[in-house]
Formats: structure tokens, C-alpha cells, sequence
């Protein structure tokens, strides 16, 4: 329970510091504990960097941010061989995807080349340059940001490519309360003010809290059910005419382990011994949002991922 504690108190720090965004920082610590990565969608100003910033002074770990263009090149973002002239050898110099939590800032404004570098780092847990291999931190967390509103210039992301990410995470902006709570919080950082951060959560402790999550009782009634919602993605026609009519390719079974890692992390962080339906229809969105490929009829029709996840919930049986 040590640990639940010291988590509960890095959440309700990060919730202080990241005013009217409370889904996102709940999505990260689940990435966190789920052992995933993140892709945020948000419009510009949405405490996206802030977000991760934030959680990288709350941890025992170390944060970059890169800056995706598209004029990047791989080894910017991976490293490269550089020949030292004085000895005749080449020694590798480690790019910035060599540290804990990794901010890629606008993924889809980078060429398929680089895009393809971080994804694969970001499954393999390691990059190859030349003929070496070179392992990444055992504590590693992707958070990739796309702007929803400015898509001229961009490359985005193919289906295969966003099945590597865990969630699929969309911030909105913040209402009236919050808007005035960042008021208050950006003047006092201007003012320099004091701010008080908790003892950072050690590297140890969040391997111990992946453990405990991965222990969790899950009952094999909701075991089915995920199994179930993955099934009803692939053949929509069994449970429902609209959805047969507005999926064109349902979930890979690796979406089906993230609902699994994720439902177990939302259970956890909400102090339960036991995974419920509920953990599971809670991040359900966030996990399936970027894996559903809809047919041209549906997006002709305005539909989106999350109106045929409301509806896969409703056809779906709990038991």
C-alpha cells in the first residue's frame, strides 16, 4: 500500500500542476504503470509538454523534448557513429530518445523515415546503428502530440504504425473554473513562487507498482468480456447492423493486450485488488480510438471511432 500512497500523492501533485486536465494526467500514470506509450491529440496552449514535464520532476527519471520537423532525420532522433580523428575509431554518440519519458512534439510533421525510427524503438526497446544494437532505459515512455487543427504539411501516422501506441488520448480545453485556476498559476510561476514537489517516486517503486498490477485478480467473466469487445471489432455484423455497416477492420490482438495492461492499471491507481467491467469500459476509448479503421460510409456520415465504441458498448454483453 506504500506505493499506492506515494502514487496517490504524485497524482494530486501533477492534478495541482496541470490545471483542467485531470483525463490526461490519469492516462499517463496508466501508461506509466501499463508500461505503454502515449499519442495525445490537442489543439496548441493545452498543457501537453507541460504534462510530461511535470511528471518527469515527480519521478526518478530524466526527460527530452523533440522537436519533430520535416527536415529531421533519423539519427537525430536514435544517434549516429562519430569518428574521432585522433584514434581512428567511430564512437557512438546516443540521440535523445536515450532518456526515461520522451516528448515527441508533433510526430506527424516528421517524414516516414524518422517516424518509423522512433516507432521502432518505441516497440523494440532498442536501436541498431551500424552493426550495434543498443538497449533503452528499462524505464521508457513515449508521449507523441498531434495537432488536430493545422494538417497542411503533415505525414500521418499509418494504422500499423499507431497500433504500437497504448492509448489514443484526446484533450479538450478547460472550463471556466480551471481557465481561472491557470491564471492563478502561471502569475505565481512568473512571480517565481515557491512550488512544492513531492519526494520523486523512484525507479524501483514503479517496477514494484507494475507488478502489483499485473497480480491483480481479474475474474475470467471480465477476462471474456475483453476478449469479447476485441471479437465484436472484427465481426461487427454479429452484434449490430450499424456497426457491421461503419467498421471496416476491427482490433490486432495487441489492443487487446493493451485493454488488458490498461484495465489493470485504472483498477490499481483506483486502489482495488480486482479488475472490474468498469476499469475495462474506463480506458476502453482511449484503447481502441486509433485501432478501429471505419469504412468510407461511416465517415461520409460524420461518424468517428468513439461513437462506434459507445455503440460496441451497448451491443456488447458484460456477461
Amino acid at each position: 500500500m506504500t506505493e499506492q500512497r506515494s502514487l496517490s500523492a504524485l497524482k494530486q501533485w501533477l492534478q495541482s500542476q496541470i490545471v483542467g486536465q485531470t483525463h490526461l494526467v490519469d492516462r499517463l500514470l496508466i501508461a506509466l504503470l501499463a508500461d505503454g506509450h502515449l499519442l495525445v491529440e490537442g489543439a496548441p496552449g493545452l498543457a501537453k509538454t507541460k504534462a510530461i514535464k511535470t511528471l518527469s520532476d515527480g519521478i526518478e527519471g530524466d526527460f527530452h523534448r523533440i522537436q519533430f520537423t520535416p527536415d529531421l532525420l533519423p539519427s537525430d532522433v536514435t544517434g549516429t557513429d562519430i569518428y574521432r580523428p585522433e584514434n581512428g575509431t567511430f564512437e557512438f554518440q546516443a540521440g535523445p530518445i536515450f532518456h526515461n519519458l520522451v516528448l515527441a512534439d508533433e510526430i506527424n510533421r516528421a517524414p516516414a523515415k524518422v517516424q518509423s525510427a522512433l516507432l521502432e524503438a518505441m516497440a523494440e526497446r532498442q536501436i541498431s546503428v551500424g552493426r550495434h544494437t543498443y538497449p533503452l532505459p528499462p524505464l521508457f515512455l513515449v508521449m507523441a502530440t498531434q495537432n488536430p487543427i493545422e494538417q497542411e504539411g503533415t505525414y500521418p501516422l499509418p494504422e500499423a504504425q499507431l497500433d504500437r501506441f497504448l492509448m489514443h488520448v484526446r484533450v479538450d480545453y478547460p472550463n471556466a473554473e480551471a481557465e481561472r485556476k491557470i491564471l492563478h498559476l502561471t502569475r505565481n510561476e512568473a512571480a517565481h513562487a515557491a512550488v512544492d514537489t513531492p519526494t520523486p517516486v523512484s525507479q524501483e517503486a514503479l517496477f514494484a507498482m507494475r507488478a502489483e498490477a499485473l497480480d491483480l485478480h481479474m475474474a475470467e467473466a471480465v477476462e471474456n468480456y475483453i476478449v469479447n469487445l476485441t471479437l465484436a471489432s472484427r465481426n461487427p455484423g454479429a452484434y449490430s447492423d450499424k456497426m457491421a455497416n461503419w467498421i471496416e477492420f476491427g482490433v490486432s490482438p495487441r489492443g487487446t493486450i493493451s485493454l488488458d495492461r490498461c484495465a489493470r492499471a485504472h483498477a490499481w491507481l483506483n486502489g482495488r485488488d480486482f479488475v472490474s467491467p468498469d476499469d475495462v469500459q474506463a480506458v476502453l476509448p482511449d484503447v481502441f480510438r486509433h485501432r478501429l479503421l471505419l469504412s468510407f460510409e461511416a465517415e461520409a456520415s460524420g461518424i468517428n471511432s468513439d461513437r462506434v465504441i459507445e455503440e460496441m458498448l451497448l451491443k456488447v454483453p458484460v456477461a
